[in-house]
């Protein structure tokens, strides 16, 4: 655990403040700055240049690893830069500051017959962080990231400049900050294009497959849908490892819904406070912390798919976007039934032909070495133009992994390897959910020619190196 120390003599003590990423697993003091407007952004680049200190980017801090924190330096928080900007509602553009978040997005135009292009698994990031991200959803194969559907957007640059970026101005610097993890520029504003819908229902159908053979050749077939993704049982050995559960997805064509008008209200839309009506939501993580070890998991896993595969397989029913897209926002706070060390998640993206067997060394060799992931999450991908992109045409498989004093030296050896085993299929990774990559392995991956394509772009924009976070002092070290 971080204590507050080390303070830098240039910044004001009483900005000095503990940051932590979403799983809570990594800390650091930091010099939280909360601007409102870019003047201030401006102001603190400048002080950076006269005083020689560097500043992290941050939006609503839901990255799972070191994206959001500099140790000991500034932090930028982008949270209350939030103002709608514009709203077309007859051609679904909307022009926001970066803190926009995308609860605010579906909240500002799905009554009027728009929904996000590209979706997290939670509502509470911020726009400014989703581009920097360059989030993707459970439609990736179909909408790709969500830089594919930005029209515009403004940066101020820590060299002073303000620039406008599109995909056809200012092409480079448009397909290395969206992507680029904060580190070229801050946005000021974003202008995106949304998606028509006829219905706040999506048409779902959810069935279980025995093994990851026959998940990824489920989320392969199925990527004619809207939507599709695999839940993977990371707990099951032999024959059935990597059984799971499928979810696939439509949009309702206009006419299926009798009352587009009700589905597509805010109000229909909310999660309620309640399960079943009775038990607050909030309450629920204290509860599933009873469940979260290594027996546990396994036994929950275990009745799920069993209860999927016999009771519940292979149904149909209409759900809401907000139920749908948000599965994470079911349980407020759910990071925290993974106790005091918290969680990481480590995502690889492998090719098609690659990955079923590389998942399956790495799903094997957590289960040795006592450390399964808690949870497994299959997405099919595609390739797509930005510099630093994590895309290619196959699978991703994102694990979850619970974080104590004990094991935590284990997890670092254990990611390593499985980072080996990635690099050797030739996999690609997400540094919004990243902590345990170095530079030589972004470097292997990204390889020589991107890697200087970005450097010479920060060179461009940050001449004097002011924006930096953990992340980038672990990737792209020139050491």
């Amino acid at each position: 655990m971080s204590h507050l120390n080390g303070r830098h003599p240039a910044l004001p003590a009483d900005r000095l403040t503990r940051v932590e990423n979403f799983g809570h697993s990594i800390a650091a003091p930091g010099y939280v700055f909360r601007p409102t407007q870019p003047g201030q952004v401006a102001d603190l680049f400048h002080a950076a240049r006269k005083q020689g200190f560097t500043i992290g980017l941050r939006g609503a801090g839901r990255s799972y690893g070191d994206a959001a924190i500099n140790r000991g330096q500034a932090v930028l928080d982008l949270s209350r830069m939030r103002r709608l900007l514009a709203w077309d509602p007859h051609k679904g553009i909307l022009k926001v500051e970066p803190g926009f978040t995308i609860q605010n997005l579906w909240q500002s135009t799905l009554e009027d017959g728009w929904w996000g292009p590209v979706m997290p698994g939670t509502m509470f990031p911020t726009l400014g962080g989703c581009l920097s991200s360059n989030i993707h959803g459970k439609n990736n194969w179909h909408a790709g990231p969500i830089g594919e559907h930005v029209l515009e957007f403004t940066a101020l640059l820590p060299n002073g400049r303000e620039v406008t970026c599109t995909p056809g101005k200012n092409a480079d610097l448009f397909h290395a900050m969206i992507g680029g993890m904060g580190l070229l520029g801050v946005f000021t504003s974003i202008t995106l294009q949304l998606k028509k819908v006829h219905s706040g229902y999506l048409d779902v159908r959810a069935w279980a497959e025995p093994n990851l053979a026959r998940i990824l050749a489920a989320t392969d077939e199925g990527k004619d849908h809207d939507y599709i993704v695999g839940w993977v049982d990371c707990t099951a050995g032999g024959r059935g490892l990597g059984r799971g559960q499928m979810h696939s997805a439509d949009y309702l064509p206009e006419g299926a819904d009798p009352e587009p008008a009700q589905s597509l209200r805010v109000e229909h839309q909310a999660l309620s406070p309640n399960l079943f009506g009775i038990v607050p939501r909030s309450i629920i993580h204290q509860a599933m912390k009873l469940g979260f070890h290594n027996p546990g998991i396994w036994a929950v896993n275990t009745a799920k798919y069993t209860l999927n595969r016999t009771l519940g397989h292979d149904k149909r029913y209409w759900q809401s976007f907000v139920a749908f897209n948000f599965l994470l926002d079911y349980v407020p706070d759910w990071e925290r039934a993974y106790g005091r060390g918290g969680l990481i998640q480590y995502q690889t993206f492998l090719p098609k032909a690659a990955a079923a067997e590389a998942w399956r060394d790495m799903l094997r060799l957590c289960q040795r070495r006592g450390l399964p992931s808690y949870l497994g999450v299959v997405k099919r991908h595609r390739p797509d133009k930005f510099l630093l992109s994590h895309a290619l045409d196959g699978f991703s498989l994102a694990m979850d992994f619970k974080v104590s004093d004990r094991n935590r030296h284990k997890l670092h050896a254990l990611t390593a390897d499985l980072t080996r085993i990635a690099l050797a299929a030739g996999g690609r990774f997400y540094f919004a959910k990243d902590s345990a990559l170095t530079a030589a392995d972004a470097r292997a991956y990204l390889g020589d020619e991107t890697i200087a394509k970005f450097q010479v772009l920060k060179h461009k924009s940050d001449p004097h190196g002011i924006l930096q976070t953990d992340l980038y002092r672990r990737c792209f070290s020139n050491e």
